[in-house]
């Protein structure tokens, strides 16, 4: 018998039924009721986000723009804040430097700490060893600022003095450590206080990140005769590097935006030093909190005024870390 006129004698399969109008998948996915009212909250938190985010850029740049009107100095360029008299002349030179510095030496001195502990908890540390660490970067991750600076001015700046005339006497020659004997109440300070306070937030996202590195990688490295350390330097940190740099961001915006820990131990003289032991001129997030309160109706326009630069800062380093993290594709969940 011939099997191909057997098999063209067979019906076609049926063609399938249409879905009724009223079940058609839409681009999104949402069938169900369900599923639908969560797409629309969904939604609207994303636009309501975006709406608040625009309504505090018009309000600080409509009372900026009153304040750089009665502005009698340059707004960017001035050594001087003062706004109790008429005409009032302020800047925010001194503030832009202070806030910079400050948070480039918190970053400095936490983002190696904070990855190497993420490392140990990770691949060297027992699991116990491990888990107790970790808890107790996440009891420091809920400390209050204000704890932070009442214990950075009465324990952490009377123990500076030694490290201070150390810096003094081997890298005072450099212009940047030279000390002129004050109390340790300077640039310096703040920078260590403000890695204190950020090593828990970048330490906890660089562990979830480092534990998500698949072990397939790992494996790969330790079959082709590598060390530990081998495995993580060709395989952990090439992997985990966009989420570092982004738990890095994190840990600096909230850097830039302290206040009270900053205030409590900071010294401000409102001048530019080119040494970070000495007083330095305060931050943006400082200035505001400690002249808030006693400034006048023009005085808060200022005060606005410099929290619209901070801002924008704020926009700035966001977005740089999103370019970065955009041209990383190592770890996954970089682009989500």
């Amino acid at each position: 018998m011939d099997i191909s006129t057997q098999t063209t004698d067979a019906p076609p399969p049926p063609a399938p039924r249409p879905a009724p109008a009223g079940q058609k998948r839409n681009a999104r996915g949402a069938t169900r009721p369900g599923d639908r009212i969560f797409l629309g909250l969904s939604r609207g938190s994303g636009i309501l986000l975006l709406v608040i985010m625009a309504a505090i850029a018009v309000f600080l740049a409509y009372r900026a723009s009153l304040a750089i009107g009665r502005d009698h100095g340059n707004f960017l360029t001035t050594f001087e804040w003062n706004t109790n008299v008429d005409p009032p002349v302020f800047g925010i030179a001194v503030l832009a430097f202070g806030t910079v510095v400050s948070s480039v030496v918190a970053m400095v001195v936490a983002v190696p700490i904070a990855v190497a502990i993420a490392l140990f908890i990770t691949h060297y540390a027992p699991r116990r060893l491990g888990g107790t660490i970790a808890y107790v970067i996440d009891l420091l991750a809920a400390v209050p600022s204000i704890v932070y600076g009442l214990w950075g001015a009465l324990v952490l700046v009377p123990h500076l003095t030694g490290l201070y005339s150390w810096l003094d006497d081997y890298l005072g020659w450099t212009g940047v450590f030279s000390w002129d004997g004050g109390a340790p109440r300077s640039m310096l300070t703040v920078g260590i206080l403000l890695a204190i306070m950020i090593l828990p937030v970048i330490t906890n996202v660089s562990r979830e990140v480092f534990r998500q590195v698949p072990q397939t990688h790992e494996e790969a490295a330790l079959a082709l005769g590598a060390t530990r350390w081998e495995v993580v330097r060709m395989a952990v940190l090439p992997f985990g590097r966009s989420g570092v740099i982004s738990a890095s961001m994190l840990g600096l915006g909230r850097a830039l935006g302290e206040t009270m820990a900053v205030a409590t131990v900071l010294s401000p003289d409102f001048l530019i030093h080119g040494s970070l032991l000495n007083p330095g001129g305060g931050t943006f997030a400082q200035n505001i909190a400690s002249k808030f309160g006693e400034a006048t109706e023009q005085g808060r326009d200022a005060l606005i005024a410099s929290g619209l630069i901070l801002f924008v800062i704020t926009l700035l380093v966001n977005g740089a870390a999103r370019a970065i993290i955009a041209r990383r594709k190592e770890y996954s969940g970089a682009n989500a």
